[in-house]
């Protein structure tokens, strides 16, 4: 048992608990990914790939959703817009090629220190339970 300054308590019963949970919570992912896999199938066979439908059992409905995006493919777009000269419709967007410097600096056309005060650091804290021996 542990506590902090602000009286939280920390047991290894939840530990335990948050271990056991998060183990269920992939079994069930893993399960419903089956479930719908077969649901899809389903309707693949039974109305088209690409159609909603709905089915009516034991008292539920399943229904499946199309949902569709649309984005632009940017090369062909551009090169359209080009060739309409309509080249205030394509935006021209800057930014560091991480690759390429740090090429440079392993090849010592840069230095790190060029780049000081660049580099912006971003951390998430994150929790993992896992046993001493395993399971």
């Amino acid at each position: 048992m542990l506590k902090n300054n602000q009286d939280t308590l920390i047991t290894g019963e939840m530990l335990i608990n948050y271990y056991e949970l998060n183990k269920k919570k992939k079994e069930i992912e893993a399960e419903m990914n089956q479930l719908k896999k077969v649901f899809h199938d389903y309707f693949d066979h039974h109305i088209g790939s690409l159609d909603k439908g709905e089915i009516t059992l034991s008292g539920y409905k399943l229904q499946r959703q199309i949902r569709k995006t649309e984005k632009f493919n940017d090369e062909e777009t551009i090169k359209r817009l080009e060739q309409l000269k309509m080249n205030d419709l394509i935006q021209i967007v800057k930014k560091p090629d991480t690759i390429k410097i740090k090429s440079a600096i392993n090849l010592g056309f840069l230095q790190e220190k060029d780049l000081e005060g660049c580099i912006v650091t971003t951390t998430a804290p994150a929790i993992s339970v896992k046993p001493l021996t395993p399971r």
